[in-house]
């Protein structure tokens, strides 16, 4: 195996409108690719169409060389594809741990039974959720928050109990949609050290979309850039910061600071 991800000349319009024309790329197993490029090029929907949120008009998308196109986004988390949100979807009356809890138990399930009868399957499976969620709970510094609801988080740990759900289902590969989105550089630097460790620690395969490109350049291998729903270059952090391409569709003339 090559390849984790491989989509295949997909596209996607709204209304006569391309918002993804024919893009094409691959992802190895232990790689963190970037998506970047200016607001509207169609860098979210490339991910609702591999987490099938959205049907593609055409093209492929493979996932450990079998194609996916056709499976709803269920389907998808148990073959071992994560996925965290730009904007928040927690469950914000739950608290920290039964956040966590449920995302790991929407991919360890036990029939009615063996949770009426509190049998050997049950305990495990309860037992193994409670063990996952206080090692993300420690790993993501929300230690003495686990009782807390969601929704009274600050807005920064909200976004790594977002995290640590999307961790919880035990991803092979993990889909992160502007992680960095409104947080100050402090906070910044801290997330660019979580994703590294997360990235060792639990082997993950990373897709990253991020306008913070501090953030996106230090943890990308390889970085692709949209317009237009198109891919218009591709390649190593220090070559896209060179690339005229870039630098004019949505780095400013300047370049990056």
């Amino acid at each position: 195996m090559t390849t984790i991800l491989e989509v295949d000349r997909l596209m996607k319009s709204f209304g006569g409108v391309k918002a993804v024309d024919g893009i094409s790329f691959h992802v190895d197993p232990g790689e963190a690719l970037g998506i970047i490029g200016p607001n509207g090029a169609g860098k979210t929907t490339v991910f609702n169409l591999i987490t099938r949120f959205y049907t593609p008009d055409s093209g492929d998308i493979r996932f450990m060389g079998k194609s996916v196109t056709h499976l709803p986004p269920y389907r998808l988390a148990r073959l071992g594809i994560g996925r965290t949100f730009q904007n928040l979807r927690l469950f914000k009356e739950l608290t920290v741990l039964e956040n966590i809890t449920s995302a790991y138990l929407s991919g360890h399930r036990y029939s009615p039974f063996a949770g009426i009868f509190r049998t050997g399957r049950h305990s495990s499976v309860e037992n193994n959720a409670q063990v996952k969620a206080w090692v993300l709970i420690e790993f993501l510094g929300l230690a003495g928050r686990e009782h807390t609801k969601a929704g009274s988080l600050p807005y920064g740990e909200q976004r790594r109990l977002e995290l640590a759900r999307a961790l919880a289902i035990e991803p092979q590969l993990l889909l992160i949609d502007e992680p960095g989105a409104g947080m100050n550089p402090r906070e910044i630097q801290d997330l660019v050290t979580t994703l590294r460790e997360a990235k060792k620690r639990f082997s993950l395969t990373i897709v990253m979309i991020e306008h913070q490109m501090g953030l996106v350049m230090n943890i990308s291998d390889r970085i692709l850039v949209m317009d237009f729903g198109e891919k218009i270059m591709e390649g190593t952090p220090a070559e896209v910061k060179k690339d005229r391409r870039v630098i004019e569709a949505y780095l400013g003339e300047e370049g990056p600071a």
